[in-house]
């Protein structure tokens, strides 16, 4: 029986213009660094993620927490825009600090 993250395979059609990847495929896959000027520069965006993207195998300095949080706390930090998480972050630290 298919689980949530196996489909069943009756349930999926194959579309003979987007074939599933291969291992051979992910194995000959390039970043977007490998593209060239001319496209990199019809998506800027692009450059800028790979500027802020990490390299590999470096320590991150943050974990991942899950945490649940009242519904009106959250959407007054996304409100503000991107960088909620961060700001969050700043409030808890702030009160962590005046708890010393």
């Amino acid at each position: 029986m298919p689980t949530a993250l196996t489909p069943d395979p009756d349930d999926v059609a194959p579309d003979p213009d987007n074939p599933g990847w291969t291992e051979d495929d992910f194995r000959r896959a390039k970043g977007p660094e490998s593209l060239p000027d001319e496209i990199l520069a019809a998506f800027p965006n692009t450059l800028e993620r790979l500027a802020r993207t990490r390299g590999p195998g470096k320590r991150p300095r943050k974990r991942l927490q899950t945490m649940r949080l009242d519904p009106d706390v959250l959407d007054y930090f996304k409100a503000a825009g991107p960088g909620w998480q961060s700001r969050i972050n700043a409030v808890l630290r702030a009160a962590m600090e005046r708890g010393r």
